[in-house]
């Protein structure tokens, strides 16, 4: 299975997001440190849910990547997150 297919497996079942965007930035690092040959070793992802109620920037980012733990240590070599409400999703797309 591909990387960004388990990541997305996995957000979706622990998150239930409203909005889930994986980009695949590999091809952006190839032949610098932590690239990978096989690709598929840089994300950026956008999750939206509503169990970031409450939680501030930092503490949302340790549940994602506590959920990624596995995928972090053995494939992924960065991620780039954005973590939102459903209500800071909606106001972010007012302000456009």
């Amino acid at each position: 299975m591909q990387v960004a297919q388990q990541i997305r497996d996995i957000l979706t079942t622990e998150f239930a997001p409203e909005k889930l965007e994986i980009i695949d930035d590999s091809s952006k690092h190839a032949g610098h440190s932590g690239a990978d040959p096989r690709g598929e070793s840089h994300f950026s992802v956008l999750v939206v849910s509503k169990k970031f109620d409450g939680e501030n920037r930092v503490n949302r980012q340790r549940l994602v990547y506590t959920a990624l733990d596995q995928l972090l240590k053995d494939r992924v070599h960065a991620l780039a997150l954005k973590t939102m409400t459903p209500a800071e999703y909606a106001a972010a797309l007012t302000r456009k």
